[in-house]
């Protein structure tokens, strides 16, 4: 990285927590009970220069380094806001950069501006409720009509599945083939007939990020809505993986920061036994545990951020940054909380909003035990 790209990333990190501090502190407690945020707020976050920061100009965009984006979502899960990071992922990192890698010109023009204004939300659907991590198990399908494709299935655990307009959905287009081979991509507006959306769903944690199911039934989409080639949906679908396992990954080492943070607050100001917590020699113990931690997988973000930029990030590396960093994440939090007592198993404190948060990044953008194969597999393959 640079020193003029330090600076410029000094100064719109500036720029976030003014944002976060106005636009989304103050509100998120009633977004959590609502079960969804208010898309109203993308488009404030539009004209902050806040959302699909890294696209090109000419597509609404500003054209900057992916280190923009990347900041985005680690500030506002080190804020604890974990719900919104996780909507922006989808929205920003994944929907938009399919459309940049593998759209047309026409579907660019169509949808990225609006996308990077916050008029247009993005979401992507691959999950179904008998196929997650493994895309062999794909029921819905698109079959041929004289004038395009008629999808029908149902697919589950979709993020912006309430607030979206545009879902990129993944359906079986030859099911001759087998396994993961015949999936198309196809842009799905979510005023098409026969699309619906289904109940948001009731989850343990991340509860302002709308998740849900949704239902396609004969809905007509033409030729000029098919995302990259027929039948060869899987490769553009691997090909953003490498994208997005690592900004989930820079989440989670920013949510591990953010809960370590508190923790350090806690500690210096309760007391036991007569002295402050941090006095303890277990309790400073754990606190290098932590520090140590989240050093350790923020120097690793930040270089595989470097390779990416450079479009040298292998799918062997996001995959070890996936899985370490919320892997970490998730114990970082839960020592955390265990630094807060009985208190921080009170929901007033958000601390307990970050324990619950953080399990999903585990599960989501590929569990760690896939990653751990993919993992294995490069490395034996090396050998």
């Amino acid at each position: 990285m640079t020193i003029e790209l330090e600076q410029e990333l000094a100064i719109f990190k500036k720029t976030m927590l003014r944002f976060i501090e106005k636009e989304i502190a103050p509100f998120y407690e009633s977004w959590e009970e609502q079960g969804i945020i208010p898309k109203a707020l993308y488009r404030k976050m539009a004209q902050e220069g806040l959302l699909c920061c890294d696209l090109p100009q000419e597509y609404g965009g500003f054209g900057v380094s992916i280190h923009f984006n990347m900041l985005v979502v680690e500030e506002i899960s080190k804020a604890g806001f974990v719900s919104l990071a996780a909507n922006l992922i989808v929205h920003s990192d994944i929907a938009a950069h399919y459309l940049l890698n593998i759209g047309t010109e026409a579907q660019k023009q169509k949808y990225l501006a609006k996308m990077a204004g916050g008029e247009c939300i993005g979401a992507i659907c691959m999950t179904e409720p008998g196929a997650g991590s493994d895309l062999q198990g794909m029921k819905t399908t698109a079959k041929k009509v004289s004038d395009g494709w008629s999808i029908s299935g149902s697919k589950t655990f979709i993020t912006n599945g309430q607030n979206a307009s545009l879902y990129i959905v993944a359906a079986k287009t030859n099911t001759e083939v087998a396994g993961a081979k015949g999936i198309t991509l196809f842009l799905v507006d979510g005023d098409k007939p026969g699309f619906a959306r289904g109940r948001n769903l009731d989850k343990l944690g991340q509860h302002a990020s709308d998740t849900s199911e949704l239902f396609f039934d004969n809905v007509i989409v033409t030729e000029a809505d098919v995302l990259g080639k027929v039948d060869q949906g899987f490769s553009g679908l691997m090909n953003e993986l490498p994208r997005e396992r690592l900004v989930c990954a820079c989440g989670g080492v920013g949510h591990g920061e953010g809960a370590m943070a508190l923790a350090l607050d806690y500690i210096k100001e309760r007391e036991a036994f007569g002295a402050p917590l941090a006095k303890i020699q277990d309790i400073r113990q754990k606190i290098a545990e932590m520090a140590t931690q989240t050093e350790l997988h923020r120097i690793m973000v930040e270089h595989y951020k470097n390779l990416l930029t450079e479009k040298k990030l292998t799918a062997e590396q996001a995959a070890m940054a996936k899985y370490s960093c919320t892997e970490m994440e998730g114990k970082v939090v839960d020592m955390a909380l265990q630094m807060f007592g009985g208190y921080g198993y009170m929901k007033e404190y958000p601390i307990s909003r970050f324990y619950v948060d953080a399990r999903v990044q585990r599960i989501y953008g590929g569990a760690s035990e896939i990653m751990k194969e993919i993992i294995g597999h490069g490395v034996i393959g090396r050998c």
